[in-house]
């Protein structure tokens, strides 16, 4: 287990994910932010998180594309807007977490989380791998 040192570092780049998902980050910056090497802080990361810096990035930008969609946003603004630059990167991960595609997922209703506090619909809309979702035992 990481000590509370590393572990503060390892948030400060967590927090940088989550603050500026749309920019163009990698692990050379984030490490940076972290105070370590690439490698050193890929590790740590993974150890910490339970996944890559690169997953957690693609799983806020899914996040974040999942209530643009939801406003009724254009799948490619949706693409464009969390910081991915290739539509079909894109949708492919975004079908992995979600289990549907973009446009399936814009097209549904979603009158549900409308009614819901905004803490509550980031909860309950969160994206989970779909493997991790089969493989985990129902609560």
């Amino acid at each position: 287990m990481a000590d509370l040192a590393t572990l503060t570092h390892l948030r400060r780049a967590r927090d940088l994910i989550d603050r500026e998902y749309a920019r163009p980050l990698d692990v050379p910056t984030l490490a940076r932010h972290a105070h370590m090497s690439p490698a050193h802080f890929s590790r740590q990361f993974r150890a910490a998180y339970g996944e890559t810096p690169y997953s957690y990035l693609m799983t806020r930008r899914v996040e974040r594309a999942m209530a643009l969609l939801r406003a009724g946003v254009s799948v490619t603004d949706a693409c464009m807007a969390v910081g991915c630059t290739s539509l079909g990167s894109f949708s492919s991960r975004f079908t992995e977490l979600v289990g549907e595609t973009p446009s399936a997922y814009r097209a549904r209703e979603h009158q549900a989380v409308t009614a819901m506090a905004p803490c509550v619909v980031k909860i309950r809309t969160r994206p989970v791998r779909i493997r991790e979702a089969r493989s985990s035992p129902a609560a």
